[in-house]
């Protein structure tokens, strides 16, 4: 394990969760989605999808839908006067910073109590190839080169050889260096592990001591002049180098015993539930299908869908698990099982999150909630401007709130996003519901939608100026016509 023992890390804001509420919805059958008051209808959303020209499909009648339940859910809040800054409701949303900033702590703690490395034996490795650090320049061969031309090559690289000196290798490799990547360094390849380079270079290399120069080694690439860096130039990097080495040792211990511990077994049928899990994660929210069993507990697919959740790249990932072989998805669901183990361990400890971590965190969620509200038009402030009442001030959020989305759909707005952790918290807070049957008929009204304008639009386009034979009548354009533009790129 690195500086983070979680096998991922949450950056910024980027959690995302939902959870269902009254299920008395599916009795509306033209609502799509609703959030608090407020419906999305079967119609609105239709015409929504269908007068872009965004490609139609579940996902993105579905990712609208989302949007609009998040941006009600902002502006119902906003109306209400909650500022979103309730510290239970906060952490409850925060904990994959909360809980990286504790197993950080926890590393921290670990690294203090651990044997230090001892430096003294830092040269007598260094000397023995445990790690290698060298310089080289590079005379440039390719396969199709004749003879002569390789022979050519060879003799540049000789002359070369017999002038160059440990004193001035770094300047002559700086200038005939065929070697574009190391070329302004010096030919410099700073420090590397056994078996990163070609058998012939590394076997040059090894044969070397430090600071001895090298003949001509011919490999793959054509032939270098090879010089093996002393250890009193690359002390500091082998020092470093030599500290991480034995962190991961440690580090990679600490995790085996923690797993072997805790007695992890794995589900026959974890594959497919963590498939299922991913392509629905809001369906899953409160699954308690178990995946894994460990003397800790089980691990649930509420407990995996919640890690799921918070990837910043989540689309990739659930796409990958989709497709992925089963060995590689089972492997995946261990990894999020090492994480439970290792938030477990921090627990145990008692590790405490620092205090200013914690208020900066909080501190930046409340921005971000702040900035979302003015780009929408729906701040407090600016609804208290406009309106009297609660009631009042919700009617115009919510129309705002419509408005905003024709111009983002028609391109005439900025993408306002909703973070992960906003868009959780004022679900949890708040009821909504993207109801399936009614997206699915939105979609096929849609559908209708965007056949009858494109007919119109082409009934409507002037005919071409161009005359057209016959030979463009199987659909082909003339030579020198144009053809119909691509439908513009979405902004969101």
């Amino acid at each position: 394990m690195n500086r983070s023992l979680i096998a991922v890390v949450a950056a910024g804001i980027t959690l995302a969760a939902c959870e269902g509420f009254k299920e008395a919805l599916t009795a509306h059958v033209d609502v799509a989605a609703r959030a608090e008051d407020q419906e999305l209808s079967v119609e609105r959303l239709a015409e929504m999808i269908g007068n872009t020209d965004f490609p139609i499909s579940t996902e993105f009648a579905r990712t609208v839908s989302g949007l609009w339940v998040d941006y009600q859910l902002l502006g119902h809040a906003a109306a209400a006067g909650d500022s979103l800054k309730d510290t239970a409701r906060l952490d409850k949303v925060l904990w994959p910073m909360i809980a990286e900033a504790r197993v950080n702590a926890f590393h921290d703690q670990m690294l203090a109590a651990a044997p230090k490395h001892d430096s003294t034996a830092n040269e007598a490795r260094y000397g023995q190839g445990e790690v290698l650090a060298a310089r080289h320049i590079l005379f440039r061969t390719a396969p199709d080169m004749s003879p002569a031309q390789k022979d050519s090559v060879r003799r540049r690289a000789e002359a070369t050889r017999a002038r160059v000196t440990a004193a001035n290798f770094a300047q002559i490799a700086s200038q005939t260096n065929d070697d574009p990547t190391t070329k302004q360094q010096g030919g410099n390849l700073g420090l590397f592990p056994r078996g990163m380079m070609v058998k012939e270079f590394e076997q040059a290399l090894l044969g070397l001591q430090p600071g001895q120069i090298s003949p001509l080694v011919e490999t793959q690439f054509g032939y270098h002049i090879i010089r093996r860096a002393p250890f009193s130039e690359v002390r500091g990097e082998i020092g470093q180098a030599m500290q991480r080495r034995a962190t991961q040792v440690a580090d990679s211990t600490f995790v085996a015993n923690l797993e072997a511990g805790a007695d992890v077994k794995l589900k026959d049928d974890a594959a497919a539930v963590a498939r299922a899990v991913v392509a629905d994660l809001d369906g899953h929210r409160e699954d308690k299908t178990v995946l894994a069993s460990t003397k800790i507990g089980n691990f649930t697919a509420e407990k995996f869908g919640r890690w799921v959740r918070i990837f910043p790249q989540r689309q990739q990932v659930q796409q990958v698990i989709a497709q992925a072989p089963d060995s590689i998805v089972q492997q995946f669901v261990k990894n999020m099982v090492r994480n439970e183990l290792i938030l477990h361990a921090a627990d145990s400890a008692k590790v405490p999150m620092d205090p200013q971590q914690l208020s900066q965190l909080r501190g930046t969620f409340a921005q971000v909630v702040g900035n979302a509200w003015t780009q929408l038009g729906v701040a407090p402030a600016q609804l208290v401007d406009s309106a009297k009442t609660e009631q009042e001030r919700e009617r115009m959020a919510a129309a705002r709130i419509e408005g905003y989305l024709d111009r983002l759909l028609a391109n005439q707005a900025q993408f306002v996003a909703v973070p992960s952790e906003v868009s959780e918290l004022l679900r949890d807070t708040y009821d909504w519901k993207i109801a399936d049957a009614g997206v699915e008929r939105a979609l096929e009204r849609a559908r209708r939608i965007r056949a009858a304008r494109d007919s119109t639009r082409a009934a409507t386009r002037p005919q071409s100026q161009v005359p057209m034979g016959p030979e463009s009548q199987g659909g082909q354009p003339p030579a020198g016509g144009q053809q119909t533009p691509p439908p513009p790129t979405p902004n969101p």
